[in-house]
């Protein structure tokens, strides 16, 4: 306590101190007022209720405390949890408490009792939600901004790629008045081009072909019936992803006296998008039957439709597989992908072959193999034995041509069940349905094709009958298990024409 040489003080030491008492006074107390002993403190307290009274209504308390030694210090120093408080204690003079400048504290993260937030917390996470937000939208907008300029980059690098595979091609000019696609394509197949419509319209066309629906899904992407100058064409449009397959099959589509009757018919390619998306468009003729497949599924054959459309198939079978030497001749080409659904039948019962993608070439200058990019062999289903145990010979190109004729040899069979007898008929199915899955794995195949040496049934009706029986014989001397043993293509399209002659006799 504080000394001082007055009178006053020296009575305030026999006595103790007069505090101001208030909320907190002593029973013997009079007129708010206290004694404390000498060494005794006067104090004076602010706090909040306890029931989270706001900060405008605290409850100010005022009294004596004991002296030091009894604790009364620590009293004044001790603090209360969760409730907000302050206390001050003074011994100097009496009532000394009346003068003490007593304020809360600030508010800390401590929470109200309630579980009410701190109010000074809330603009601290405010500024932190927006802070986040700000950086997620900014994120957002830099991963937009970078995937358009690079779709936008990728799309001209597309185009600029097909340009300059076209730039050695002289048919720079647009299609003359009064001329229908029907003419363009007729006139294209007489001069022996592959190149479809001129180079010019195929860059705009994709503007101006109107899609009309989707009549097929593959892994590529896929196929639209769609109208171009009133007339009907086929749109195989690919996926981003796709795009060296694309580039093949065009390039393939686009090979000089690659026309031919029993080949899809090729009208253009061109790339269709803005900044944000590419469509890599290939059109070719439009056949209503759709594919193989589906027309067998739909029809029962006599035995000279069925020869008809094995007839056509082989011959556009050959067509690819036979080189034509000269100044613009052909090369060798290896479809490498034979199913009956990359087989289309025309209005006519003829079939044409398409989906070129995985097409290999061979260029006899140089005896080289060219093989696509894409490291796809095929459908699983029609894999040869060869593919499937991978002794495969690789450096030679007729290798892959009789892999070809093993997977033609599964096509006639699918078309030979079809075609009916006394009244019996098989139903359609897909090669090796009552050994495999829908799905079957490439493992599956290994197993039933190339260790067991299993091959689709020959139904027993088929010795009955003079046409199936010979196309029977076909059959199983293109799915031979030894590749050297298969028939070439050139043998099955003449074998097929002998067929097709006794058939018209008959």
């Amino acid at each position: 306590m504080a000394k001082g040489d007055s009178e006053d003080h020296v009575v305030a030491d026999v006595r103790g101190l007069e505090c101001y008492c208030q909320e907190h006074c002593p029973k013997d107390s009079t007129n708010n007022t206290c004694w404390v002993r000498p060494g005794g403190w006067c104090f004076k307290q602010i706090q909040l209720s306890e029931e989270g009274v706001s900060h405008d209504e605290p409850i100010v308390s005022l009294g004596c405390l004991p002296p030091t030694g009894d604790g009364g210090l620590m009293l004044c120093k001790a603090q209360k949890h969760h409730i907000p408080r302050a206390m001050r204690c003074c011994n100097d003079k009496p009532f000394c408490n009346l003068y003490l400048n007593t304020t809360l504290p600030p508010i800390t993260t401590t929470s109200i009792p309630g579980g009410i937030p701190e109010p000074s917390n809330q603009p601290h996470m405010l500024h932190q939600i927006v802070l986040l937000f700000s950086v997620t939208v900014f994120a957002a907008a830099f991963i937009l901004i970078l995937t358009f300029f690079y779709l936008r980059h990728k799309k001209r690098v597309i185009r600029r790629r097909y340009q300059e595979t076209e730039s050695g091609r002289d048919d720079e000019s647009f299609i003359g008045p009064g001329e229908t696609l029907t003419d363009i394509l007729t006139k294209s197949e007489t001069s022996g081009s592959g190149s479809g419509l001129p180079l010019l319209v195929q860059r705009t066309i994709a503007k101006q072909v109107q899609l009309i629906r989707c009549v097929g899904k593959g892994r590529f992407g896929e196929v639209w019936k769609a109208r171009w100058r009133g007339e009907n064409v086929a749109v195989k449009i690919y996926q981003n992803a796709e795009e060296d397959s694309w580039f093949r099959e065009t390039e393939i589509y686009q090979t000089v006296l690659m026309r031919h009757e029993s080949i899809m018919r090729f009208v253009a390619a061109d790339i269709r998008g803005t900044g944000t998306y590419t469509q890599l468009y290939l059109i070719t003729e439009y056949h209503e039957y759709g594919s193989l497949y589906n027309f067998l599924g739909k029809n029962v054959l006599r035995n000279s439709v069925m020869v008809r459309l094995a007839f056509s198939a082989a011959n556009g079978l050959t067509h690819l597989h036979t080189e034509i030497c000269g100044m613009k001749g052909k090369p060798s080409i290896a479809h490498r992908d034979i199913t009956s659904s990359n087989i289309l039948v025309r209005n006519n019962g003829q079939c044409v072959i398409g989906d070129l993608a995985l097409s290999a070439r061979y260029l006899s200058d140089s005896d080289e193999i060219e093989l696509p990019q894409s490291k796809r062999v095929g459908t699983r289903r029609y894999l040869a034995p060869e593919i499937l145990d991978n002794t495969i010979a690789s450096n030679s190109f007729e290798a892959y041509k009789l892999v070809d004729i093993y997977a033609f040899g599964l096509v006639l069979w699918e078309i030979a069940r079809r075609c009916v007898t006394k009244g019996i008929v098989e139903e359609c199915q897909l090669p090796y349905f009552d050994c495999v899955s829908s799905d079957p794995s490439f493992e599956d195949m290994r197993r039933t094709v190339a260790l067991e040496r299993k091959r689709p049934s020959i139904p027993n009706r088929w010795c009955g009958d003079e046409v199936l029986s010979a196309v029977a014989k076909i059959i199983s001397e293109c799915w031979h298990p030894n590749p050297a043993a298969r028939l070439t293509s050139l043998r099955v399209k003449k074998s097929l024409a002998k067929l097709q002659e006794n058939a018209h006799k008959v």
